[in-house]
């Protein structure tokens, strides 16, 4: 796997190391995390991360939650819907939300993905596939140097799951490094995305991750997905509904042995497991990954 030069790789975090290991917070678990941090110095994990999109209002209840949790855990804002890939550009009024949630629990991370989900100012419940052509580098470029100047702090853009392939004048990992040169953004590497769009583009894993800067990663997710047979043959779907399969543990085993620990969170979004089980699934990464 080719590495690119263009910058270092990333200092440690405030409040974390490159060995931290993270879960994301949903709300199956927010009575049984409080219940621990009233009764336990610390939980068995490094940080927490949230969607963003569950947390904007101010005064709410998940919204003073996530305050107090702030004030013991590092979080992690995960955006779900800045839409950074819309040529519509972005939603000033949900970014001044995100900005002034940001504001109040000082994340470690802000992260979004690289994708669109808006057009013509309705809002789709997917994360869409982009050409990967210059216009549409333009596009994304520009949202991100929005974004950034108005939160006043490096985003991390997540790369997408696909399941085709779409016409463009870039490889995927390429154009992901264009973006972070320009923009100075970091790459928040899903390695479970990794692997569903290698495998359902008839590609190898490593094929995949040839352009990528993985020099550049700030911050790991691994996640499980869902094999699916059709009349076209198997489809693997991004899920987050059960464990990360042994190929995507293998996966991020190699690319943290070629650019050294990274803060890694394991996400579960739907059939969500006991908080006991989520917390024993994320620490395979301390063995596999050195998060020692």
């Amino acid at each position: 796997m080719d590495t690119l030069a263009f910058r270092p790789p990333p200092a440690p975090v405030a409040g974390l190391t490159a060995t931290a290991l993270g879960i994301g917070l949903r709300a199956a678990h927010h009575a049984d995390v409080s219940a621990r941090l009233a009764t336990e110095t610390r939980l068995p994990v490094d940080f927490l991360e949230v969607h963003a999109e569950n947390y904007l209002h101010p005064g709410s209840p998940p919204q003073t939650l996530l305050l107090e949790l702030a004030e013991r855990v590092p979080i992690s804002v995960h955006s779900i819907g800045l839409s950074l890939g819309s040529a519509d550009g972005v939603d000033c009024i949900h970014l001044d939300r995100l900005a002034a949630l940001v504001a109040e629990c000082g994340p470690v991370f802000v992260s979004d993905h690289l994708a669109w989900s808006r057009v013509g100012g309705q809002y789709l419940n997917d994360l869409l596939p982009l050409p990967y052509t210059s216009e549409a580098l333009d596009v994304v470029c520009a949202n991100i140097d929005r974004v950034q100047t108005r939160l006043k702090r490096p985003l991390l853009l997540e790369n997408p799951s696909t399941y085709l392939a779409v016409p463009g004048d870039w490889p995927e990992g390429a154009f992901m490094a264009e973006i972070l040169c320009r923009t100075g953004c970091g790459l928040l590497l899903d390695v479970n995305n990794i692997y569903v769009s290698a495998c359902n583009q008839g590609r190898t894993p490593l094929d995949w991750l040839t352009d990528y800067p993985l020099a550049a990663t700030v911050e790991i997710h691994v996640a499980g997905h869902d094999l699916r047979e059709t009349s076209r043959g198997p489809v693997r779907i991004d899920t987050h509904a059960a464990p990360v399969c042994p190929d995507v543990w293998a996966l991020y085993h190699t690319i943290i042995t070629e650019i050294g620990p990274r803060p890694t969170l394991l996400e579960w979004d739907e059939a969500i497991p006991s908080l006991d089980d989520l917390i024993a699934e994320a620490e395979k990464a301390r063995s596999l990954g050195g998060l020692r």
